[in-house]
């Protein structure tokens, strides 16, 4: 063989060899990650992120430990509660390395022994619940998990941060029970709701009738001491009225006069009574009138005379005068009709022990001489 080539030959074999070394000897570690290193099939050391030099054909990297947090979601498992009903339970793990070297040689698969740690543990937890405290004590559940897994797992040194029931299947003719009781327990709520509804909306109509009536009550009462307060004024003023006028008797019988015709008008009057004092006032008027009616000439031209002195008082004066001339001869009028009644028809009615009214007659007086008046 020639030199030359043998030569070339081992060269480039002596490089090989150097660039194999190199690439053995130099480790670039990621971040969040280490590797377990061994010499000689014994553990050397744990090199960390970064550039790590190894001993060429001595030290080998064992294993290489993620140190994030993991999650590992198992597959549904079959768990029988303490009332005898199968329930598949969906769980969701999470949990990071803690110590590369334990999680390494303490642990074969520490995957598949958190896998089946958890399903031995939940089933053990969901055994001594019944179905519904199952299904409303998952957070219970949780934590009695993450108890038990995280001081199992310690010594592998693994921690387990969380454990999360991700689902939990009743068999389908539970569910439909479950879902029967449900709409069940929905229908009474909205019954009892709806009563509840009424209720309060017939407490509030009745108090607002209340209070409705109250103010009724309050504002009749109102108009009622209104209306009295009105007519004690107006009574008031009348009886002022009547005391500052200061009428005589013969007002009094005019005013009995009118009175007569509503007394006899009722339909069931068999008996009514006629006041001995209305025949005096009668009698009064009767005088008044005549004596104004016999006046001499002379009299008469005297009257004539004062009233033409009295023409200088005041127009007002002069208007009452003439109004009470022309009231005075009108009252002379209705004694005249009213005691012929009287006398005529319904004179001899009187009542057992009452007083006899004797009928009173009038001379009709002559009319009023306007001129002279």
């Amino acid at each position: 063989m020639d030199p030359s080539v043998f030569l070339a030959v081992l060269i480039i074999a002596v490089a090989l060899i150097g660039i194999i070394t190199v690439v053995k000897s130099v480790k670039v570690v990621p971040q969040q990650v280490e590797y377990v290193v061994e010499r000689l099939g014994k553990y050397s050391r744990t090199l960390t992120p970064g550039l790590n030099v190894l001993v060429p054909f001595v030290d080998s990297v064992r294993n290489k430990v993620d140190k994030r947090e993991a999650v590992v979601n198992f597959p549904p498992q079959p768990v029988i509660t303490s009332d005898n009903l199968v329930v598949s339970i969906d769980t969701v793990l999470y949990f990071k390395v803690v110590d590369s070297v334990r999680a390494t040689y303490e642990i074969f698969s520490y995957l598949q022994a958190i896998e089946q740690l958890t399903v031995t543990t939940l089933r053990n937890v969901i055994g001594s619940l019944d179905l519904e405290k199952a299904l409303t004590s998952r957070d219970e559940i949780n934590r009695h998990l993450s108890g038990v897994l995280d001081e199992t797992t310690g010594r592998w040194g693994i921690k387990v941060t969380r454990v999360e029931i991700k689902a939990i299947e009743p068999p389908p003719s539970i569910r439909d029970s479950m879902e029967k009781q449900m709409r069940a327990e929905r229908d009474r709520r909205a019954a009892i709701l709806h009563a509840e509804g009424l209720k309060q909306s017939q407490i509030l109509t009745a108090e607002g009738e209340k209070q409705a009536a109250v103010l009724r009550a309050e504002g009749d009462r109102q108009s009622r001491i209104l209306t009295a307060e009105g007519q004690a004024k107006a009574i008031r003023t009348v009886v002022d009225s009547i005391h500052v006028a200061n009428p005589d008797s013969k007002v009094m019988a005019y005013q009995y006069l009118q009175s007569l015709p509503q007394i006899a008008a009722g339909q069931s009057n068999k008996l009514w009574i006629l006041p001995v004092e209305l025949t005096k006032a009668l009698e009064g008027i009767g005088g008044a009138l005549g004596g104004m009616a016999t006046m001499s000439n002379e009299e008469r031209s005297r009257h004539v005379d004062r009233n033409a002195v009295e023409e200088a008082e005041s127009e007002e004066v002069l208007e009452a005068r003439r109004a009470a001339e022309e009231a005075a001869a009108a009252a002379n009028a209705e004694a005249a009709a009213a005691a012929a009644q009287v006398s005529g028809d319904q004179g001899t009615r009187q009542l057992p022990g009452s007083p006899a009214v004797s009928p009173v007659a009038f001379d009709a007086p002559p009319a009023p001489d306007r001129d002279n008046a």
